[in-house]
């Protein structure tokens, strides 16, 4: 996928194909929101009641289990196709930082739907969401309201040994095949000297990306494949490192979109 690609811009097929898009579309979008709402009171009264430790755990096992069941029903009923096999290598991996390209508001659901202890870093507004606020809060993820509570944050969940997924786009990709990235990955893994882990995300076409309005059906077929890059040690100099990690995502994703 090069530059910028549009819905409108994409081949369609023939009308009963491109009604089915739509059902499966709106199949996939309410199917979400239902699990989110059916989990929000549980979380809500568990967050203040749980010890954090067993509050956090519990609430990355249920969210780990409905995002492998979502992405499931996505198979059988929305004619999408999933290959995250590469992901699995990694489920037991602890203190490690997971840097992925993010060309979809699917990669997170892509990714923490294989890790069973993954903790996401979040926008402030999307931890203060009413649907999505509580389940996050109890799963204790990162929340991104400026690089020094990223950091603070980020460096005590990968001491007690979550794996941290990071965009370091920062959002999703506006110029495929990658945004420049920002640094504050680096800063976390020279502060935290923690590993970094890079993943490959690789659609058919950029459902849900930047360009992608939600209420636009997605192009079916939709195939989605996680592979894993190259991981690297603990960086010394953050805007170095930083400079490295986005040559080789660049290398990696323009080698095969």
């Amino acid at each position: 996928m090069q530059g910028c690609i549009r819905p409108d811009a994409l081949p369609r097929g023939p009308l009963l194909w491109r009604l089915y898009e739509r059902v499966a579309m709106a199949v996939g979008l309410g199917s979400l929101g239902l699990m989110c709402v059916l989990w929000l009171p549980f979380a809500a009264l568990l967050y203040p009641l749980l010890p954090r430790r067993v509050g956090q755990r519990l609430g990355r096992l249920v969210i780990m289990w409905s995002f492998r069941h979502y992405l499931l029903l996505l198979t059988v009923l929305c004619g999408c196709r999933f290959d995250l096999r590469a992901l699995d290598a990694l489920r037991r991996e602890r203190g490690l930082i997971i840097a992925a390209n993010h060309p979809s508001l699917l990669d997170a659901v892509v990714l923490v739907s294989r890790l069973p202890d993954a903790v996401c870093v979040m926008k402030a507004s999307l931890l203060d969401n009413l649907l999505f606020g509580s389940a996050a809060r109890l799963a204790r993820y990162v929340r991104n309201d400026g690089a020094h509570q990223l950091i603070k944050n980020g460096r005590h969940s990968l001491a007690e040994g979550a794996q941290v997924v990071l965009f370091p786009e920062g959002s999703r990709t506006s110029n495929f095949p990658l945004d420049a990235l920002n640094p504050s990955l680096a800063v976390l893994a020279k502060r935290a000297q923690a590993p970094v882990q890079t993943v490959l995300l690789e659609y058919s076409t950029p459902y849900l990306g930047k360009h992608w309005p939600l209420w636009c059906p997605p192009v079916l077929p939709l195939t989605c494949t996680a592979r894993l890059g190259q991981r690297f040690a603990p960086p010394e100099d953050h805007h170095a490192f930083t400079e490295v990690l986005e040559s080789h995502l660049r290398a990696e994703l323009g080698s095969t979109v």
